[in-house]
């Protein structure tokens, strides 16, 4: 894994935009997983900048979601789907077939794990996976605990991501999150992992330390071969 601190949140915003469009250079028509959250909305803008100038970019890149809030109605603002399309895909002009999702509220959340599974199996591996870290050191929604799932699974929310910023002010949250696993996530060619937020100061110290536990999903990112940790200097000081 390759750490960098960075100066501050828009540098390090900056430099993973900057990493994308390398990669995109390499091979227009990339598998992009995004994570959604405070931590890649900077890279987000400087990619819908760069769209502004230059649209003809993104025309064949794929986008893949990481995650998705589970029981909660599509057209409600705080869905991982409303995030993506408003921050990346409108703005970068993603057609909704370069775009790999599945449902908020599915009538049947396991067949809908399935479906995501066999549509990774056949359009992946992800060229570029970008995360944020969980303020408990989650890895998508793919929660501490005893085990990880490897695949696209429904899973329980703890409590510390129920109080998650996008869905703090529901008054119903969300009855279960469905994510992509932890093997699908490892698969990736290239991960860019983004580390900020003042609340998450002690997890992202216990993170940088680098000893693999299943009760800090992201240290499993320090056993991939190709790790761009980009990390706000100004959550650490």
């Amino acid at each position: 894994m390759q750490v960098t601190h960075c100066r501050s949140y828009q540098e390090m915003s900056d430099l993973a935009a900057s990493l994308v469009l390398e990669e995109m250079l390499k091979k227009p028509k990339l598998l992009l997983c995004a994570a959604t959250g405070g931590s890649p909305e900077g890279l987000y803008r400087e990619l819908a900048r760069t769209a502004r100038r230059e649209r003809s970019l993104f025309n064949q890149l794929r986008v893949m979601k990481l995650d998705e809030w589970g029981g909660v109605p599509a057209y409600y603002p705080v869905t991982c789907d409303f995030f993506l399309k408003k921050k990346l895909l409108e703005p970068l002009g993603i057609p909704a077939d370069n775009y790999i999702s599945f449902a908020s509220d599915p009538e049947d959340p396991e067949a809908e794990c399935r479906q995501i599974r066999s549509r990774l199996k056949k359009e992946g591996p992800i060229d570029i996976c970008i995360l944020g870290l969980g303020r408990n050191g989650h890895l998508g929604l793919n929660e501490p605990g005893p085990q990880l799932e490897p695949f696209c699974h429904v899973a329980e929310l703890s409590e510390a991501s129920l109080q998650h910023g996008m869905i703090a002010s529901l008054d119903r949250k969300p009855k279960y999150g469905l994510t992509l696993g932890m093997q699908e996530i490892l698969s990736s060619r290239k991960i860019i992992m983004l580390v900020s937020g003042k609340e998450k100061k002690q997890v992202a110290k216990a993170f940088l330390e680098k000893k693999i536990s299943t009760s800090l999903p992201a240290s499993f990112l320090h056993l991939h071969p190709d790790v761009e940790c980009l990390v706000d200097q100004t959550i650490l000081n």
